[in-house]
């Protein structure tokens, strides 16, 4: 048999000439050493009133092929530019153009998935973006800066904190939004030693709850967390597992047995809330930054 997927033009025509002249399906597939059954097919999709023809056959095979493909939303001027400018000019991520096409139910609306590909792809890279970031180009105005994720397989060095919940164990409320209270929770760190921002992004309202604490530890965060969600509703609390939560149980208590919902190793997705404000937060607090000048205690709507 052949190992061709789909018929060949030649192949096409062999069909053709075997088939008006009154040879059989199994003769036919024998001699182009195809099944039976795609020879069958082949007539039956591509001929008419018991006649067939190669050409036509083929210019059918084409357009499906054609039409099968995705329509790539990107190739339309009007959405490119809209996209581009939205990334490149106020470095917007992909997910703020998605939710602002969305908001303003546009009929040109692409999802950020799709950007994200075009990124990668180095459909905005301009030549200016090539001198200045290589061959990263527009990668590299992504808020991660395009960076290298950790692959499948990798192993944690950094130590690891006791859990109290997994994330699948969260209540519904919380996973679905539907109540104020339900807060995700992160450190943006500054200068290499020096303090660091707390913050605390509710699941369905997004506001923002941020304070500085004196260093990234565990210590300085818990009573910077207590400090700030004093008062405020709390039903339940998502953190990062980093080490800087490690006293989450006392923070559990202070909060009247607020209970924390860990996610799984390396899935910021399942914070994805807190770690898209932070990437906000980053354009105005970028790492070199001193957050020891900060404010003690601000909040932003978010």
């Amino acid at each position: 048999m052949s190992h061709h997927k789909h018929l060949t033009p030649i192949e096409r025509e062999k069909i053709f000439l075997l088939h008006s002249q009154n040879k059989t399906l199994s003769y036919i597939a024998k001699i182009i050493h195809r099944d039976k059954s795609t020879v069958s097919r082949e007539i039956a999709r591509n001929g008419y009133n018991g006649a067939y023809s190669p050409s036509a056959a083929h210019t059918k095979y084409l357009e499906r092929r054609t039409n099968c493909k995705p329509k790539l939303k990107l190739s339309n001027p009007e959405i490119f530019k809209y996209v581009r400018d939205k990334f490149l000019e106020l470095k917007w991520s992909p997910e703020q153009i998605c939710g602002r096409l969305k908001l303003e139910k546009s009929d040109l609306y692409v999802s950020y998935t799709t950007i994200y590909r075009a990124i990668y792809s180095g459909k905005f890279d301009t030549d200016k973006e090539r001198a200045s970031n290589g061959n990263r180009g527009a990668i590299r105005k992504l808020r991660h800066r395009g960076k290298s994720r950790h692959t499948k397989g990798y192993i944690e060095k950094r130590g690891k904190i006791p859990i109290s919940n997994n994330i699948s164990d969260r209540p519904q409320e919380a996973n679905n939004r539907t109540r104020i209270g339900d807060q995700e929770a992160d450190t943006v760190i500054g200068k290499s030693g020096g303090a660091c921002l707390v913050t605390l992004v509710d699941r369905k309202s997004r506001f923002l709850i941020s304070s500085k604490a004196k260093k990234k530890d565990s210590v300085s965060v818990k009573d910077t967390m207590i400090s700030c969600l004093t008062g405020q509703p709390c039903h339940s609390i998502t953190p990062d597992r980093g080490m800087e939560f490690a006293k989450h149980a006392e923070i559990s208590v202070a909060l009247e047995k607020v209970k924390f919902y860990f996610p799984l190793p390396h899935h910021p997705w399942q914070r994805g809330t807190n770690e898209n404000t932070n990437g906000l937060l980053r354009e105005y607090f970028p790492k070199s930054y001193d957050l020891n000048d900060v404010a003690e205690f601000f909040r932003l709507a978010a």
